[in-house]
C-alpha cells in the first residue's frame, strides 16, 4: 500500500462518514458479541446498545484501528480490534451473535469471500446487520455508476457504487428478516442504500 493510501484514504473515509445524510443508518440494532467488518473511525463505538455485551472490530487499516481506538473510549461495552482482511476473518467458526457492516461491502476486494467468512464466525441463529450503498434500481442512475466507478474507485480507497448489495447477501446464502432501500439523498448515484438484517439459511 501506498503513502495515499495509508495516510490520506483513511482520513477521507472518517471525513464521510459523518456526513449528516449517513446519521439516520448509523448502527443497526445487534445484540451479543458483535463483530463489525470495516469498523473504520470508530463512529458507530459509543452509539451500540444495552443488548450489546462485546464488540470486536475489524479493519485491514492500522490508522483506522488508531482512530477507532479513541473512540472506544467513549463506549461502555469491552472493545477489541482486529487488523486482518474480511476474506479471512481471525475468529473461530460460531463465535459472534451478529456481524455488522456499514458502507463496507462496497471496498472489500473479494465481497463473496467476505460474507462466506461471516456466515462461518456467525452462531447458529446469528445475524448480518447491514447498512450499505450500491447500485440503484433505475436503470439511468445504473448507467451513471457504472460510468463513474473506475473513476471513483482508486479515488476512494476501493469503493464501488454499483454492486449490487441485496443480490451478493442473497447469493452468500443468506435470508433476508429485513430488507429495506432507498436513497439517502443526493447525488443518486453515490447515495442507494440497502439496509436490513439477513440469517444464514
Amino acid at each position: 500500500m501506498g503513502f495515499y493510501a495509508e495516510q490520506i484514504v483513511p482520513h477521507l473515509i472518517a471525513f464521510a462518514m459523518r456526513n449528516p445524510d449517513l446519521a439516520a443508518y448509523r448502527v443497526p440494532a445487534a445484540r451479543g458479541r458483535v463483530l463489525e467488518i470495516g469498523i473504520g473511525s470508530g463512529l458507530n463505538l459509543p452509539l451500540y446498545g444495552p443488548g450489546v455485551t462485546e464488540i470486536i472490530g475489524l479493519d485491514p487499516s492500522a490508522k483506522l484501528i488508531a482512530m477507532a481506538a479513541k473512540h472506544s473510549v467513549a463506549s461502555s461495552k469491552p472493545v477489541s480490534f482486529l487488523r486482518s482482511s474480511a476474506e479471512a476473518i481471525p475468529l473461530d467458526a460460531g463465535s459472534v451473535d451478529a456481524v455488522v457492516t456499514t458502507w463496507t461491502m462496497c471496498s472489500i476486494p473479494h465481497a463473496s469471500a467476505a460474507l462466506a467468512e461471516t456466515r462461518r464466525v456467525l452462531k447458529p441463529g446469528g445475524e448480518l446487520l447491514f447498512v450499505e450503498h450500491g447500485r440503484a434500481p433505475e436503470p439511468k442512475v445504473a448507467r451513471w455508476q457504472d460510468r463513474l466507478d473506475p473513476i471513483w474507485r482508486p479515488v476512494a480507497g476501493g469503493c464501488h457504487l454499483n454492486r449490487p448489495i441485496a443480490e451478493m447477501i442473497s447469493k452468500a446464502g443468506y435470508r433476508f428478516l429485513d430488507l429495506r432501500t432507498g436513497y439517502a439523498g443526493r447525488p443518486y448515484a453515490f447515495k442507494f442504500m440497502y439496509e436490513g438484517a439477513a440469517r444464514a439459511v
